[in-house]
């Protein structure tokens, strides 16, 4: 199966899907310029399978390409952003 990530702004979410199941998202809230990463979350079915670390690189990418900066509250954004220094710059 192919995955696709979508940008959902209605839900402030970057989702991941497996097929036509949605296997996981990295919220957001967004103001002022500034996306604040609360939660990514993936579904227990599809675990242990890098589709978190691939839904979060595809919503930096897009924060970076729309001109926003972030906070990553999120422990697992915070790791991502700490291990991919390519990222650092983003951080508001």
């Amino acid at each position: 199966m192919t995955n696709r990530i979508e940008h959902n702004p209605g839900e402030s979410r970057f989702e991941i899907y497996v097929g036509d199941v949605l296997a996981g998202y990295a919220d957001y809230v967004e103001s002022g310029g500034v996306r604040d990463f609360g939660h990514t979350v993936t579904n227990p079915d599809f675990r242990g399978q890098g589709l978190a670390g691939q839904v979060v690189k595809a919503a930096l990418d897009a924060t970076r390409e729309q001109g926003f900066t972030i906070v990553p509250s999120c422990s697992y954004v915070a790791k991502y952003v700490e291990s991919h220094p390519e990222y650092a710059d983003l951080v508001a």
